[in-house]
């Protein structure tokens, strides 16, 4: 791949603050037109590198270069090539929908007319046209957070940095945010995302990075990372609390590739759960539930760090 198409290397790199480190030594490329992720339980460094792509957080270590340039003598140029969706709102409610598409386009020193052809198109692709002259204090959630990723684009950014982009949000409005990042991806704009759901990295991902403790204990595209770290099928059971220990030690004449015991219920990963509910049952339990799915980035990473994205 052309060097060209490297929008940020980094190589060792890290931060610390004071004796804590939260970023331990990491090494990535993110290409143009890519959706980069970095997949990982809170605390795991992925805001913290975030903040350093960001040019807000500066390096502690390591090698970073952001669209061919240093990020702590270049600050400025990248900023006004960057959009940033950060983990935590920070609209003016006071102020109007399109006004806060307005005021934000005059950071960049957009001339007027553009700003507002901008915000008009941007209040279409997230669906707020018909809120544009409404406050911000009583859009609900989604619309907020559809408004934040409207107001990253007014620069047209040529990467959009987005941390944590669905935390707090309900199912439906989570998808709906997924639609809208979806469609900027199929547009070619470049993304690059924090998330702790393995669904959103999924759907979203071209390629990720699984972090823990400051580390990247993997990397490559959803699909690769489950061939590689689990199985086509899972089968999760659950037994009365009373029994779940001396279950989990049956379990284990199981024919499976690998048994996770957690404290709620045992997975066993097989390539046919079918079969395997008809093993388990041969050895005389019979689970109160069983559910048999297929594998997914929260079982690579349980096999990763023996810890579940939640904990």
């Amino acid at each position: 791949m052309p060097a060209t198409d490297v929008l940020i290397h980094a190589r060792g790199l890290a931060k610390s603050f004071g004796s804590a480190t939260a970023v331990a030594g990491i090494d990535f490329d993110l290409h143009r037109a890519e959706a980069f992720g970095f997949l990982g339980p809170n605390g795991a460094g992925k805001s913290s590198t975030m903040r350093m792509i960001g040019c807000v957080s500066p390096p502690s270590g390591g090698e970073l270069s952001i669209l061919g340039l240093d990020p702590v003598a270049d600050g400025p140029a990248i900023r006004a090539r960057l959009g940033v969706v950060p983990q935590q709102d920070t609209l003016d409610v006071e102020l109007t929908v399109r006004e806060n598409l307005i005021i934000y386009g005059r950071y960049f020193g957009l001339p007027r007319g553009v700003i507002a052809e901008r915000a008009a198109r941007l209040l279409e692709f997230v669906q707020l046209a018909d809120r544009a002259e409404d406050q911000v204090e009583p859009l609900s959630g989604g619309m907020k957070r559809r408004l934040t990723i409207a107001r990253s684009l007014i620069n047209e950014p040529e990467i959009l940095l987005l941390d944590e982009p669905t935390t707090g949000l309900d199912p439906q409005a989570r998808h709906a945010v997924w639609d809208r990042l979806y469609r900027l991806k199929q547009q070619g704009v470049t993304l690059v995302l924090t998330t702790h759901y393995m669904d959103e990295a999924e759907q979203l991902c071209d390629r990720l990075v699984v972090m823990d403790r400051g580390k990247i204990a993997a990397g490559g595209s959803p699909r690769d990372l489950i061939g590689r770290y689990s199985t086509p099928e899972v089968l999760e059971l659950r037994f009365d609390p009373a029994g779940h220990q001396q279950a989990a030690e049956k379990l284990m004449d199981a024919p499976a590739e690998r048994m996770e015991v957690l404290a709620d219920r045992v997975l066993l990963y097989t390539r046919d759960g079918d079969a395997a509910l008809t093993a388990v049952r041969g050895l005389g339990l019979e689970p109160l539930t069983s559910l048999v799915r297929r594998s997914t980035l929260e079982d690579v990473f349980l096999r990763l760090t023996g810890r579940r994205l939640e904990d």
